[in-house]
């Protein structure tokens, strides 16, 4: 392993590794593997700025370094160790199988970051695996992770995606990749559950007060910080589904290690974008019983986080009667805070700026209608803001049901509750509503044509055009007017796979 000493006039990476400093048992330290020929596909160069890298060394050495050949001076690179229910069963050993946590750094704006790269090879929470990636899942993540964070929800970012020069084995064979990916912190609901299993209560204690000064020090002088970092978890997953539902987004692997503790969406596996609007669906090929269907995430974060108060317990109350009592109350305030952000995300996507007791009813009528009439999900919503403003919007709205009459009841009904509502003018509701209704999301289609034409024939610009639409979601970008439509029948993608 080659180190990049800093020069005495820049430091390319400024580390300061607090999770490293943690107790051993947290993480096995471990070196990333070395690739045959490193090839940059992607540098995030904004991003990479926000962090306060060197850009410029980063475009010359970004292949080595994001490949795991290259190690920066300072890096400590760990694999993390965790457990975790996956689809409903409990897994006491997981643990980073395929992912090195290089290090931390103070970004721009104060915050830590973590800097990990996934596909680096084997660790000892690798199990039969072999530690590595496909091109194809390192390009999807880059892809919707950077979607997400356009379109205003909390997500882990993509850094880098280096080319390995190396085939990976899977059902065939397929060019191997690495992605580099940022995130507030890889600490999830799992990572309080590897401790829990083992009766370590002490380890329990550590991290917890580990999160609560990363990510809630707000809490740190509460009279019962670890009651008080259960509410302020429950409050950011709340938050985090309701606007994954607002988006039509799919996680498609919601299990305890894929729930992360600062409330960003993390893994971005079999996830997707519902195109047809059903609450049923699913696409995730693992997800043979719809455990993790669109609908059913708001229930999911529940079960996770109530797995996640479980291990926080012997802190929360040294009476165990006392303790669950107090989990459980923060744990059934879940639904209503969800329905509170959800509703609330609604009401602007319909436009609503006031508060009526009819409007839960109206928005249900709405996604009823586009249910029955196989609406395009997000288009609906895109062309309902067209209908709020001048012009032939409207017919526009209309178009999107199989059948435009069964709409036009309920386009009736919104009239009449806008009339009730602020005093904006419609050509300000409109702008308000599109600045809440994408008209372009990462389709899966779309991703699957850009993974396609890299993966067989190494060319990536329409992995880089792609990137580019999705970079202003909220815009009309007439120019890439065919990103805004949904697939043909023959273009739909019925199943998306883990990568792993």
């Amino acid at each position: 392993m080659t180190i990049i000493e800093n020069a005495s006039t820049s430091r390319p990476f400024t580390f300061d590794n607090s999770y490293a400093r943690l107790p051993q048992q947290f993480f096995t330290r471990q070196v990333p593997s070395q690739v045959a020929e490193p090839w940059l596909i992607k540098l995030n160069e904004p991003l990479a700025a926000e962090l306060g890298l060197d850009v410029e060394m980063l475009r010359r050495d970004g292949a080595a370094i994001f490949s795991g050949n290259l190690l920066p001076d300072g890096a400590d690179p760990l694999a993390m160790a965790y457990a975790g229910h996956q689809f409903g069963s409990f897994v006491p050993l997981l643990g980073d199988g395929r992912a090195i946590l290089l290090g931390e750094v103070i970004d721009h704006n104060g915050q830590r970051r973590d800097i990990q790269l996934k596909g680096a090879g084997q660790t000892p929470y690798s199990r039969r695996g072999d530690g590595r990636a496909a091109l194809g899942p390192v390009l999807r993540e880059y892809i919707v992770s950077e979607a997400m964070y356009a379109l205003g929800v909390p997500a882990t970012r993509a850094l880098a995606a280096v080319s390995t020069g190396q085939p990976v084995y899977r059902e065939s064979i397929l060019p191997g990749a690495v992605f580099t990916r940022v995130a507030a912190s890889h600490i999830r609901v799992g990572t309080f559950q590897f401790f829990a299993a083992r009766g370590d209560t002490d380890g329990v204690r550590a991290l917890a007060d580990y999160v609560i000064d990363r990510h809630y020090r707000e809490l740190k002088d509460r009279d019962n910080p670890y009651i008080a970092l259960y509410e302020a978890a429950c409050e950011r997953q709340a938050a985090l589904i309701a606007r994954w539902l607002q988006i039509g987004f799919i996680h498609g692997v919601m299990n305890t290690d894929n729930m992360a503790i600062s409330g960003e969406t993390i893994d971005f596996g079999p996830c997707a974008f519902m195109d047809t609007y059903n609450p049923g669906t699913v696409f995730s090929s693992i997800d043979q019983r719809g455990r993790y269907a669109y609908a059913n995430q708001p229930g999911i974060g529940q079960w996770n986080l109530a797995r996640l108060g479980e291990t926080l317990l012997p802190l929360i109350d040294a009476d165990a009667e006392k303790a669950v009592e107090l989990a459980n109350t923060v744990i059934q305030q879940y639904g209503e805070r969800f329905q509170i952000h959800w509703l609330r995300g609604m009401r602007e996507k319909i436009g609503l700026a006031t508060v009526e007791d009819g409007d839960l009813e109206l928005v249900q009528s709405l996604l009823a209608a586009m249910q029955a009439q196989q609406a395009d999900f997000t288009l609906a919503f895109r062309r309902l803001s067209d209908a709020s403003g001048s012009g032939d919007g409207e017919a526009l709205f209309l178009s999107t049901f199989r059948e435009p009459d069964a709409a036009r009841e309920w386009l009736a009904g919104w009239r009449e509750r806008l009339t009730r509502d602020d005093g904006r003018t419609e050509d300000d509701r409109a702008a308000a509503m599109r600045a809440v209704n994408p008209a372009f999301i990462p389709r899966n289609h779309r991703i699957e044509q850009a993974i396609n034409a890299a993966v067989v024939d190494a060319d990536f610009s329409l992995f880089e055009a792609l990137l580019a639409v999705l970079a202003k979601p909220y815009d009309d970008q007439p120019g890439f007017a065919a990103y805004m439509e949904p697939p043909k029948p023959e273009e739909r993608v019925l199943q998306t796979f883990c990568g792993t």
